[in-house]
């Protein structure tokens, strides 16, 4: 089963890597359409790719995904037991936040990539993707550690994005740094109890 998944997945990411539906394409290097575990019950999903992820077409290579890497690892979890994506697949310009345009242009990409995933928990990295899934202009500050439904239902859940952590680098009790490494040991325990036993 897998196998078809992943099949579906390489087709999809082939056909994402012509697309020039929005000025995004006019500058890029490559087209990050994501990697992971294509039975992981756990996605995450950032803002769009940044130089290094254009460089190399992965998602979450450069510093930014160096410590999410970290993050993961804090409870026991391999970047390969999960699957990262963006909103937006195409490097934004200064890596700036992508705009509401570019995200919607670029939405049937990821939104095709969750059908085949099929994730019980999507983890929205900053105040992009989170607004996108849960609507309305509320920030990350005020949404972060709590689960969402969503479509189907999937439960969504916010991050700061690992980007804010670098800036914000203080471990304090109570700082944004100190609140994710709480918030992935909650995602943790929700997912071993949603999924006791691994997808085959």
């Amino acid at each position: 089963m897998s196998g078809r998944f992943q099949l579906s997945l390489d087709v999809l990411a082939q056909k994402a890597a012509e697309c020039r539906r929005c000025p995004l394409a006019e500058g890029r290097r490559t087209v990050v359409f994501g990697e992971g575990n294509p039975q992981a019950p756990l996605l995450f999903v950032g803002e769009g790719p940044g130089e290094v992820e254009d460089e190399t077409g992965r998602p979450f290579v450069g510093p930014a995904g160096q410590l999410l890497t970290q993050i993961l690892s804090s409870v026991g979890m391999s970047r390969d037991a999960v699957y990262i994506a963006n909103m937006v697949k195409c490097r934004p310009p200064g890596n700036r936040v992508p705009t509401r345009q570019e995200t919607e242009t670029c939405w049937d990409w990821l939104a095709a990539q969750i059908a085949l995933l099929r994730p019980r928990i999507i983890v929205t990295l900053g105040n992009t993707p989170t607004q996108w899934f849960l609507g309305g202009n509320e920030g990350i500050t005020q949404l972060r550690g709590r689960f969402h439904r969503w479509k189907g239902g999937i439960e969504v859940f916010p991050m700061y994005h690992p980007s804010y952590l670098l800036r914000n680098a203080s471990k304090a009790k109570g700082s944004p740094k100190h609140q994710t490494w709480l918030d992935i040991q909650t995602v943790k325990e929700r997912i071993a109890l949603l999924c006791p036993t691994p997808r085959v």
